[in-house]
């Protein structure tokens, strides 16, 4: 068990990986944490909301289904573990104070629907959708639509209704936010609208539910920090750059002859080809094709692949493996084929 107190940046990357996630003795208090829940607490009586959100530790960026609290990564809680969930994750969510204000936005925004209860209400059904509605383990944004705001990072809002509403709540809490000119002539500044009258109903009213249970507390967490992160990484395999190292080693070699063409250059050449041809056999949108072009383009270039075959072979073995992957995703939401 970890002392009390212990300084974990004195610790290797293995020794904390052998830590049960329990055993930190972790806070908010006195971490640069508090400072941005006490902004949050000004930023929501500065719009005279009486309902402050309780926030506490827990195992990701969360709030609990209809629980009016708000659960904060533990790795935020100390600079140690920042480092380490950089190196095992590549970045580590809401790590510096502007992104994790914006995190914070929008789990209010779901902690205030639920203590106040928005999410019953007839209205906020026809504005949001159903509340009920189920969550997908992935969802198929549409990158253009002006019928939902934009806050965090992949259309966040076009997830599910109730994070519609948080992601709509979020921008109208963010301070000096001009929402009603920069959402001109979208869809989604009627929902800014209806979000700002539920506020100017409930200034100074308290809420009817204060309180709320605290799931996936750190000190409830006992998987050590390794198996912690093993799950973690297989859980988001496909965001990893080495996702797609196997089949691109099938495809390319990385052994280059003196007559070698880099396969980076050779999927920059076809691009355009290959993105209008999957477009049009798989009904996928370009935005997506495109988006996956770059990274699998970008992985051939870090690992210094090419080709060793025809162009011509080389780049049906592409437009093959590209066709496979945005089917997988059509019908599973994972460009692996699921989970």
């Amino acid at each position: 068990m970890v002392k009390k107190n212990i300084n974990l940046s004195s610790l290797t990357d293995e020794q904390l990986l052998e830590l049960k996630i329990c055993d930190l003795s972790l806070n908010i208090n006195g971490t640069w944490l508090a400072e941005c829940v006490d902004e949050l607490y000004r930023e929501l009586e500065q719009k005279n909301i009486n309902f402050r959100p309780p926030c506490y530790l827990a195992d990701e960026w969360l709030t609990p289904d209809k629980e009016p609290l708000v659960g904060v990564p533990f790795f935020l809680a100390d600079p140690a573990l920042i480092r380490l969930e950089k190196k095992m994750m590549l970045e580590a969510e809401g790590s510096n104070k502007p992104w994790c204000m914006k995190l914070l936005r929008h789990e209010a925004g779901h902690a205030i629907n639920y203590a106040y209860r928005f999410y019953r209400r007839k209205k906020w059904k026809e504005v949001f959708g159903s509340f009920n509605e189920e969550y997908a383990e992935t969802y198929r944004f549409r990158p253009y639509s002006k019928s939902f705001v934009r806050h965090l990072e992949n259309y966040y809002a076009q997830y599910h209704p109730d994070e519609d509403f948080s992601e709509t709540f979020a921008v109208w809490l963010t301070p000096d936010s001009d929402w009603s000119t920069a959402y001109k002539d979208w869809k989604a500044l009627g929902k800014l609208n209806y979000v700002d009258e539920l506020m100017r109903e409930i200034a100074g009213r308290d809420a009817p539910v204060k309180k709320g249970k605290k799931y996936w507390h750190v000190s409830a967490i006992r998987t050590t920090l390794k198996s912690f992160y093993k799950k973690k990484q297989r859980d988001s395999a496909e965001e990893f750059p080495h996702f797609h190292d196997a089949n691109l080693k099938e495809i390319f070699c990385e052994k280059a002859e003196a007559d070698s063409i880099a396969a980076a250059v050779i999927i920059r050449r076809y691009r355009k080809d290959i993105l209008e041809n999957v477009s049009t056999w798989t009904g996928e949108k370009k935005y997506v094709i495109g988006t996956l072009l770059k990274k699998i383009t970008a992985r051939c270039k870090e690992l210094k692949l090419v080709a060793h075959e025809s162009e011509a072979i080389t780049m049906l073995k592409v437009s093959t493996y590209i066709t496979t992957l945005v089917m997988n995703y059509l019908h599973t939401g994972w460009f692996g084929g699921g989970k």
